[in-house]
């Protein structure tokens, strides 16, 4: 990490990550969020300002790291993402010293593997994806973009998640299944076959509840 990183948000994940970054001795400016309440200063970090203070720093200076999580959706961390994007802003990948990743698998742009995650070969995570603590993927799988493989999933092989589709807590997808962009996985679900996009589906084996925007 050559560039110092500006932390984007102040939830659970961002905390998550100042724990992270510390352990990786990054270089860490401090926190853009909507406020300084909830910053995470517990990690040291300083609160920088809002989101119309980042042009203090040029995009060639600085690297952004996301801090956004996705409960409920992955729409608000897809929107930040784009938007620095946008103007210019570059995003750091962040990975946990005690992560597994294969040197055969492929990371996007601000990927985020976070602590006892493993990631077999072939594996590609797509940009801004977050794979969560003591994640399983397996090889030859494709997570899209903006995804986020909440703590404790097994991903078996060749498994696809379209962007921005949500698996929850302690879910398993079997191999070779489908997952269709903006799906939600319920916690603990058992996934046996294909789920369409923008549907929630739950339960051993999960099945198609509703419907999602």
């Amino acid at each position: 990490m050559e560039k110092p990183l500006i932390l984007i948000g102040a939830g659970g994940q961002a905390l998550v990550l100042a724990d992270c970054l510390r352990l990786l001795h990054a270089k860490v400016l401090g926190v853009i969020a909507k406020s300084a309440e909830g910053v995470c200063t517990s990690c040291g970090l300083p609160y920088l300002g809002t989101d119309d203070d980042i042009a203090m720093y040029a995009p060639s200076e600085v690297l952004l790291v996301n801090g956004i999580g996705s409960v409920g959706s992955t729409k608000l961390r897809q929107r930040i993402f784009e938007q620095y994007h946008a103007l210019g802003y570059a995003f750091q990948s962040v990975l946990h010293p005690s992560a597994v990743v294969s040197p055969m698998a492929r990371l996007g742009e601000g990927v985020q593997i976070l602590a006892g995650a493993v990631i077999g070969p072939e594996a590609q995570i797509g940009e801004d994806a977050i794979v969560n603590t003591h994640v399983s993927i397996d090889h030859e799988c494709r997570i899209g973009a903006h995804s986020h493989i909440a703590p404790g999933c097994t991903v078996s092989g060749g498994v696809t998640v379209g962007a921005g589709a949500h698996i929850g807590t302690g879910a398993s997808v079997i191999q070779g299944c489908r997952i269709g962009a903006g799906a939600v996985i319920g916690a603990g679900s058992l996934v046996l076959h294909d789920i369409p996009a923008h549907v929630m589906a739950y339960g051993v084996p999960a099945r198609v509840i509703r419907a999602v925007d």
